[in-house]
């Protein structure tokens, strides 16, 4: 069965042509108040992105996410692999946030948040523009056969695009590896780091590739976000729409003519300039309706605008609106899906803030040493033998840390040393013996309640099992 004309569309992407290859996107520099709006946004979060791995609270990085070794800062607040689980509730509350914001607002954080679309258009775009001209310059280029300005224009380009997205990928390893440890690198050599400066090569080879080459693909075809449009949007999403009820009235769009009585002879408000669809950095005709590939960037809406007042027409043709709005004039409603992920993301936000709260700087684990029994001493003395492990999660050391049995009588030894060190952001393990009195114990296995002191001070309590015989019960 043959599709119908204006369903056509949905048969394939803008990207691809009748051939099944590459159509390349020459989108119109897009310009007007919600783009003056965008940019002003985007710089904003330009500046946080390229700083945030440099930006220090109490000496933690504000943002690191150090997968080899398992370790990540969120907002200066250090997670270590034993706070994976308040990791994971941040991340879910991100993704609950993300998607609250999807069911009201549609596509709205891919045109204006993500970084993928701020480098693509506010950094690399730009630069296009500023080195090859606008949207029929850029067309004229590409159809030329290669000349000197050619060649000049695109090496130009390229070198540009490189040194830009060798820069990103610096701050990205800032991001993996901590900003210390990459100056630390710069300030020894790349040659010193081999292995470093490959995967920086490699992190700037894919970047060049997205931002020089793949571009909108990585929105339409890559990107998981994207699809989950289809199972979040309702026809109460606010989202970019074409009021096709005023643009194509009766008759139909059709094109301006001077001095016509446009609004008596039935035709739409849309002239059919495609302005719009010139414009879109994906390619798209956002009059055939809410479509996956859009990302809600509003430089159709700007164009549109423009023309509107070009031809003394009312603005707002192509708006921020949702279907039922433009089909029953209804206004926005917090609907019960919203009620719905608003609770969750509340609810998720005050456990995990209130697990931070409980979460102390410094992490006790005292274990009995596997394979081991209870050692029977002189004066009716019981003595296990544990492995404890101490993490650091601040930038300070600590100094003079001693165990002390809290719940019992008895005392502590450990095996190396009497008092020890933990360091900054790190880890001190070594082994204890625990001695008790037989007659302090109330059966085989007790419960012992342990103080990690620092200076006299306490600044933890962990539990563990001592073993005993079964005849002190």
């Amino acid at each position: 069965m043959e599709t119908p004309v204006n369903e056509k569309f949905r048969d394939s992407i803008a990207t691809i042509n009748k051939e099944g290859g590459r159509a390349w996107v020459f989108p119109k520099k897009p310009s007007g108040r919600f783009y003056a709006y965008r940019k002003w946004v985007s710089y904003g979060l330009l500046i946080f992105l390229l700083s945030a791995p440099f930006i220090k609270i109490k000496g933690n990085q504000f943002l690191l996410f150090n997968v080899l070794e398992r370790r990540f800062n969120i907002f200066g607040a250090p997670f270590w692999p034993q706070d994976f689980h308040l990791f994971v509730i941040s991340m879910i509350i991100g993704i609950v946030f993300i998607t609250l914001f999807t069911v009201a607002f549609g596509r709205i954080f891919c045109g204006w948040i993500c970084p993928q679309t701020i480098f693509m258009e506010m950094v690399f775009r730009r630069i296009e523009y500023w080195i090859e001209g606008d949207r029929g310059k850029q067309i004229r280029l590409d159809k030329q056969s290669w000349n000197a300005e050619k060649i000049k224009k695109r090496v130009l380009k390229s070198v540009i695009f490189f040194i830009i997205s060798f820069l990103i990928a610096n701050v990205f390893m800032a991001y993996l590896i901590g900003s210390d440890q990459l100056l630390q690198y710069v300030i020894d050599g790349p040659f010193e780091h081999l292995s470093t400066l490959i995967s920086l090569l490699i992190f700037t080879a894919v970047f060049y590739f997205i931002f020089a080459s793949f571009r909108e693909q990585v929105c339409i075809i890559a990107c998981p976000y994207g699809r989950l449009q289809g199972v979040l949007l309702d026809s109460q999403s606010i989202v970019v729409a074409y009021d096709y009820k005023r643009g194509e009235k009766d008759v139909g769009r059709a094109k301006f003519r001077k001095n016509e009585d446009r609004p008596s002879s039935g035709k739409g408000d849309c002239i059919d300039c495609f302005q719009c669809v010139h414009v879109c950095p994906t390619g798209i005709d956002i009059r055939n309706g809410t479509q996956l590939e859009c990302i809600n960037c509003t430089a159709c809406i700007d164009a549109c605008d423009h023309m509107m007042e070009k031809v003394n027409l009312p603005k707002g043709l192509i708006r921020y609106a949702s279907e039922d709005n433009i089909a029953k004039k209804a206004k926005f409603k917090f609907t019960p899906r919203l009620k719905g992920y608003s609770s969750v993301l509340v609810i998720l936000t005050g456990v995990l803030l209130g697990m931070s709260f409980l979460r102390n700087d410094v992490e006790a684990n005292i274990l009995r040493l596997p394979g081991q029994l209870y050692e029977r001493k002189a004066d009716n003395i019981i003595s296990n033998v544990y492995t404890y492990k101490l993490v650091n999660k601040t930038t300070v050391k600590i100094e003079d840390v001693r165990f002390k049995l809290i719940s019992h009588t008895g005392k502590i030894e450990l095996v190396t040393h009497k008092n020890f060190i933990v360091p900054k952001q790190g880890i001190a393990e070594g082994t204890l013996f625990i001695e008790i009195n037989g007659a302090a114990l109330k059966g085989d296995s007790d419960r012992l309640k342990i103080g990690v002191y620092s200076n006299d001070k306490l600044i933890e309590t962990t539990t563990t099992a001592f073993l005993g015989p079964r005849s002190y019960r």
